[in-house]
């Protein structure tokens, strides 16, 4: 079907952006923005005025990204997010572009500053048509047409605005969200705009940030619109996202320290024909600081492991008798990397369950437990992707990603442990309610033994005293970092080339000595 669009003269581009250093680090819901910006207006800041600087900044980023376009399409609803639209019109219009808006939502319907702000566009001269599947795109098109209020699948004749504009391959600039992106959980609401670039008002929507959320925002930009800072500061927020400012570090270590202090780690995993996963996590725990590591796995295992590592003390397990008393030496375990799901991996397994001190799970662990096999750990942090949380919780992985923050938290209250879900935009959930978002990473990393390499990470900072929370914060965030450094020279990151980066940065952000 010919919908009439005009091809465009600019190219649109879709490459990984860093996230800026501006970006806040509280995280925030579409319920918690909403009452931010009525403390805004109440604190003596119109709304109108609010809208003004938020077209104004998306204006601002417009044109730095595409200087040279000239043209754009506004795609308008009918609530403040259109209202936006308009008024970005209004600026591309008197500085001379060619600007056409597109009214998906009637402008009759609208009311209060999003009518103020269409009755500015036509004052400015803004060309208004009501939208068709014939109606033309062209330049850059503003996607003013849902803000985060949406929590339902997106409805005609938005759907078909959206779809229309996703074929269009012309660059996207999104106001606020990306219309069909759930601001609170990351989720496609059926159907989602894919940006290029999302200017994004007041606080940060931790939905951005998770989910499909980093892959339809595209590069993602800031501003608070002059917000009180101090209110700012003060408002609730939803999650924390973790940055170099807010991380927990390791202590450094006294002139006197010795191996004793900083844990003897026990690795309990690689059953046949999968011992590289549980050296990987051996491995890792050794260069990420941990005092003493050694590796309980199948016999097969045991000489290749000590060509590999020969600092890492390997031992032939066959049945949980003979783990027993590596059990009671270690302050630590880690479970998981390569166990199995049969009968001698639910042996090991059953036989760390009775170990009073924390632990990691991950992997097959995890998937023995979700099976009912074995009770949770006293103590310590599940490290599952989407779909072993999906088990655990005794749903499907479609519903776990539909609402991550949800899920990941319900693990935490579940188990009484502190809980990774993997993904992008990892989050650590607390028992007590905390969450935290890592941002960081790269597709690159998309590949076997990374997750291994985690649960070895962990479990290093468990072992060096760090609290389960704080040790999967700072290890979540120093593994995504570390494969956004390896990830530069593109595909074929392996897991094993990790621990030398995550080891340089550990020492630049907690350094050894003082």
């Amino acid at each position: 079907m010919d919908v009439g669009i005009i091809l465009p003269d600019i190219r649109r581009e879709r490459v990984m952006h860093p996230l800026p250093a501006s970006l806040p680090m509280s995280l925030h819901s579409a319920e918690q923005v909403r009452a931010l910006d009525a403390q805004l207006i109440a604190a003596g800041t119109p709304g109108f005025e609010l809208m003004q600087r938020a077209a104004h900044a998306a204006w601002r980023a417009l044109r730095r990204r595409w200087p040279e376009a000239g043209e754009i399409t506004v795609l308008a609803g009918r609530g403040n997010n259109a209202g936006d639209g308009y008024l970005i019109a209004a600026l591309a219009q008197r500085a001379g572009w060619r600007v056409r808006v597109l009214a998906v939502g009637d402008p009759a319907a609208l009311s209060g500053d999003a009518a103020q702000a269409c009755a500015e566009a036509r004052r400015a001269a803004v060309e208004i048509l009501p939208w068709s599947e014939c109606a033309p795109l062209a330049g850059v098109v503003v996607d003013a047409l849902l803000g985060t209020g949406l929590s339902g699948a997106v409805r005609e004749p938005y759907a078909q605005a959206i779809r229309m504009l996703n074929q269009s391959a012309l660059p996207v600039l999104a106001v606020d969200i990306p219309s069909g992106l759930h601001a609170d959980t990351g989720a496609r609401l059926g159907v989602a705009v894919r940006a290029d670039l999302t200017m994004t008002f007041i606080a940060l929507k931790l939905g951005l940030l998770t989910g499909v959320g980093p892959e339809l925002c595209g590069e993602l930009q800031f501003d608070g619109l002059q917000g009180d800072a101090q209110l700012l500061a003060d408002a609730p927020c939803e999650a924390l996202r973790l940055d170099p400012g807010n991380l927990p570090r390791l202590a450094a270590r006294s002139a006197l320290a010795h191996k004793g202090q900083f844990g003897h780690l026990l690795v309990v995993g690689g059953d046949l024909g999968m011992g590289g996963a549980a050296l990987l996590c051996a491995d890792s725990a050794l260069r990420a600081g941990a005092g003493m590591v050694s590796l309980a796995t199948r016999a097969e295992h045991v000489a290749a492991a000590l060509v590999r590592r020969p600092e890492i003390m390997c031992a032939a397990v066959a049945s949980a008798n003979q783990l027993l008393a590596l059990i009671e030496r270690a302050d630590v375990c880690v479970v998981g990397p390569g166990l199995g799901q049969g009968a001698w991996s639910r042996s090991l397994l059953s036989g760390v369950c009775a170990f009073d001190a924390p632990q990691v799970w991950d992997a097959d662990a995890l998937n023995l437990l979700a099976a009912g096999q074995v009770t949770s750990p006293r103590q310590g942090v599940l490290t599952p992707h989407p779909g072993e949380a999906a088990r655990l919780l005794g749903v499907d992985t479609a519903e776990v990603q539909a609402d991550r923050p949800a899920a990941a938290r319900a693990l935490a209250q579940r188990f009484g442990l502190v809980v990774v879900l993997k993904g992008a935009g990892s989050l650590i959930a607390a028992p007590d309610g905390r969450l935290a978002l890592c941002d960081r990473g790269h597709p690159a990393m998309a590949g076997a033994g990374l997750g291994d390499v985690l649960a070895g990470l962990v479990g290093a900072l468990l072992a060096q005293g760090m609290t389960a929370y704080d040790a999967a914060c700072l290890a979540v965030w120093l593994h995504a970092r570390a494969g956004e450094m390896l990830a530069a020279q593109g595909r074929g990151l392996a897991a094993g080339d990790l621990s030398g980066a995550i080891r340089q940065l550990l020492e630049e952000l907690c350094p050894c000595v003082k």
